[in-house]
């Protein structure tokens, strides 16, 4: 699986060595970039800092893309025309696109020390969430450390019986099995006998029915672990990988205050290079330089054009392909190959945080077969009196294009009626909502870029060479898409590469 990832560039470790330091930018050349995502602006603020004259166009009133946060006071309308207004309270938020960075994420790691963005830990696995099926356990949500220690229990029992039979002799010697029975023992807290039961051993790793306390307080009880049989038909050991996947493994963090704390930081080193509110409607190029024309989105006035001797375009494959650009036919077939996938989110306020008061859950992921799919719980302001929120779904598959089908209003509804399966006080704790499907992102249409074995072998190196005065940037352009890092790491090695193309045409010419 891990293999299969890699190659498909979910599961890669960021090439980032560190700050790039371009010399020698021609006197006077300028550069033009498409975009203000966090690949826009890394590329504005490297070719600035390496003496180039740089200008950015930008669709929305504010820079960072899918580096985005909503919060109280917000508005945000989707293709189709409906309007969402954020209700939250003061100081809650939701990050409706990138909402944690795994540790190895070094690049933008690096930009948020270097523009002073504080940081905090996100919370990807807490044991006291839960993992839900609708049809195993009488739709009974099991926690998660139940899960994993009667998982790892009733293997272990299994596997110590095989050994102990001898039915592994011609893969383990006697001497190594003898290990192995110790480790078996200790990892699944099995008993002397081999057995997983009902004891303080297991009781250490699932919880128990109730807890060691203190003075003459009733003493512990030991908890009952999950039928075996029914555990294994449940597919709720499914979602035990996640926390130990290499994207998401600890440590990973997220800003203080939302995600857009990043691309807020960014826009205060490049916010007088960037027109904002300018759709691209045409991008031409020719031997002298690149020509743009585009609008003011709010369909006020004439179209403009923005002239510069190179371009750096960062705009989603998605949106690019649907405009008119003069690339070579392999560059045009390549950006035609990468659809963008479909996926949703929904963030709810609740009129207080019963996940904290009733379950003692502080931060972290529950999971359910149910549409959708997530609920992630705060990893910030634990035990703050008030109201909180939290993603009550995170949908991909074709569950995300049945709720982006919907109506926002809809989606919110939807969501709460399926988090009640799970957390009854979302019936009468819930207060106000808001949906955001990713198809309907007007400035993306779409999530990430979908590649596959098939289509990065035959197109992605034609997508990310220089094609003329044209070399083109984004998660898409990585081999860490739908990630923060993918974005930042393709512009860099973009820039860099352009920029050792300029500095080379100088001096030819």
């Amino acid at each position: 699986m891990y293999q299969a990832m890699t190659s498909l560039g979910f599961a890669a470790e960021s090439d980032y060595h560190g700050e790039i330091h371009l010399q020698g930018a021609p006197k006077g050349a300028s550069v033009l970039v498409l975009g203000a995502g966090l690949a826009g602006m890394t590329a504005a603020y490297e070719l600035r800092k390496a003496g180039y004259k740089v200008q950015v166009l930008e669709y929305n009133a504010k820079a960072g893309g899918r580096c985005w946060t909503l919060r109280g006071g917000d508005r945000f309308t989707e293709m189709g025309g409906a309007t969402q207004h954020c209700e939250f309270d003061s100081g809650l938020y939701l990050n409706p696109g990138p909402w944690r960075i795994p540790y190895h994420h070094y690049a933008v790691l690096d930009y948020c020390k270097r523009f002073g963005v504080h940081l905090e830990p996100f919370v990807q696995v807490n044991h006291n969430a839960v993992f839900h099926a609708s049809k195993a356990f009488g739709g009974k949500p099991q926690k998660i450390r139940a899960v994993q220690a009667d998982f790892q229990g009733h293997i272990a029992e299994l596997l110590h019986k095989a050994v102990g039979q001898n039915a592994l002799s011609a893969s383990v010697t006697r001497e190594d099995g003898d290990k192995l029975l110790e480790a078996l023992r200790d990892w699944g807290a099995l008993d002397g006998q081999g057995r997983y039961l009902k004891s303080p051993a297991a009781s250490l790793r699932r919880g128990y029915v109730s807890d060691p306390a203190g003075g003459l307080m009733p003493l512990a009880q030991d908890s009952d672990p999950l039928d075996a049989a029914e555990l294994v038909r449940s597919g709720l050991w499914r979602h035990l990988i996640d926390g130990q996947e290499y994207d998401y493994q600890t440590t990973l963090f997220q800003p203080v205050g939302g995600m857009d704390m990043i691309a807020q930081a960014f826009a205060r080193q490049v916010n007088d290079l960037i027109r904002y509110n300018s759709k691209v409607t045409a991008i031409q190029q020719d031997d002298k330089g690149v020509t743009v024309t585009y609008v003011d989105r709010e369909g006020a006035g004439a179209p403009m054009q923005a002239k510069a001797d190179w371009c750096v375009c960062t705009l989603p494959l998605s949106i690019l392909g649907q405009l008119p650009l003069n690339v070579s036919q392999d560059m045009q077939a390549a950006i035609r190959s990468v659809p963008y996938d479909a996926s949703v989110k929904i963030g709810l306020q609740f009129k207080r945080r019963f996940w904290e008061e009733d379950e003692r859950i502080f931060g972290g992921i529950s999971y359910t077969d149910l549409p959708i799919e997530k609920i992630s719980y705060p990893s910030t302001d634990y035990g703050k009196p008030g109201k909180g929120v939290l993603l009550g779904g995170y949908v991909w598959g074709p569950n995300a294009y049945e709720f982006t089908a919907m109506s926002p209003q809809e989606r919110v509804k939807k969501a709460v009626e399926y988090g009640a399966q799970i957390h009854p006080q979302y019936t009468a704790e819930f207060d106000n909502g808001i949906a955001v499907g990713w198809h309907r992102v007007p400035w993306t249409n779409g999530c990430y870029g979908m590649w596959t074995e098939e289509t990065r072998a035959q197109h992605y190196r034609n997508l990310c060479q220089i094609d003329g005065r044209i070399v083109l940037a984004g998660e898409h352009a990585s081999y860490i898409p739908a990630w923060q890092e993918g974005a930042v790491l393709s512009s860099l090695d973009a820039i860099t590469r352009l920029h050792t193309h300029i500095v080379a045409s100088q001096r030819a010419a």
